[in-house]
């Protein structure tokens, strides 16, 4: 899976592929079927990949990456962003386990739910992740 060029920009909903960059900042396109282009200049918006996104665990940290793998491994299927706290919890034990229930809320399980949804169909998903960068 290689998540490399895709970022969560705060304050915006949905993801964002990486496109290039220029003097403003960032350019990102959208990942919905609009394939809008904006600029985000770091100085005042927060930026993450969700290659680098980690989850609160008991022991260690859980990349986001990982948990993507468990949930594709499981045949994909997600339950609705709108279920139940409890439904959503269950299935992130299955998919995360060892994460601190206490740090992470139903808020980020549905966002991280959402956000499989919209990576799942994309070819990159398919694809295997580059080697780090030195």
């Amino acid at each position: 899976m290689n998540l490399r060029a895709l970022v969560s920009v705060t304050g915006k909903p949905g993801l964002f592929k990486l496109i290039g960059q220029n003097k403003g900042g960032f350019i990102l396109e959208s990942l919905d079927e609009k394939k809008i282009k904006s600029t985000v200049n770091l100085s005042t918006t927060k930026m993450a990949t969700l290659e680098d996104i980690t989850i609160y665990g008991e022991e260690d940290e859980i990349r986001l990456v990982d948990v993507f793998e468990a949930i594709k491994e499981r045949g994909g299927d997600t339950p609705d962003v709108k279920a139940d706290g409890n439904a959503l919890r269950e299935f992130f034990r299955e998919v995360a386990p060892g994460h601190d229930e206490s740090r992470v809320y139903s808020s980020d399980i549905k966002k991280i739910i959402s956000w499989y949804n919209i990576i799942k169909d994309l070819p990159l998903f398919e694809e295997e992740a580059p080697a780090p960068l030195q």
